[in-house]
């Protein structure tokens, strides 16, 4: 599944991505961003997700960096590579079922 939050489809500030097994990639995360084109992506090895399993995933930022804290607690950060501290469009896709969102 992912979580992309960022202006629109095609200016996502942070595209969350923990991968189960996909494309070769197995019990990974990736995060990027995505403005005109794919930028560097970060990988956390840390994998706190099961199949078929509840999770919650806190993320909050700033104009420097997005913070990501995981289902057990630890905390992974990403850069807010556009530098804005506002954002309109949030975006789940995949074989998830979301349960809930607050923004505040």
């Amino acid at each position: 599944f992912s979580i992309n939050i960022g202006h629109d489809s095609n200016n996502i500030a942070l595209h969350f991505n923990p991968r189960f097994n996909h494309q070769g990639d197995s019990n990974i995360i990736v995060c990027n961003s995505n403005q005109g084109g794919w930028g560097e992506e970060m990988r956390e090895h840390c994998f706190p997700f099961s199949l078929d399993e509840s999770f919650k995933v806190v993320i909050s930022f700033n104009n420097d960096q997005f913070y990501i804290k995981l289902p057990n607690g630890t905390m992974m950060s990403f850069p807010n590579r556009f530098g804005d501290d506002s954002f309109k469009h949030i975006d789940v896709q995949g074989d998830v079922k979301v349960q809930g969102i607050k923004i505040k």
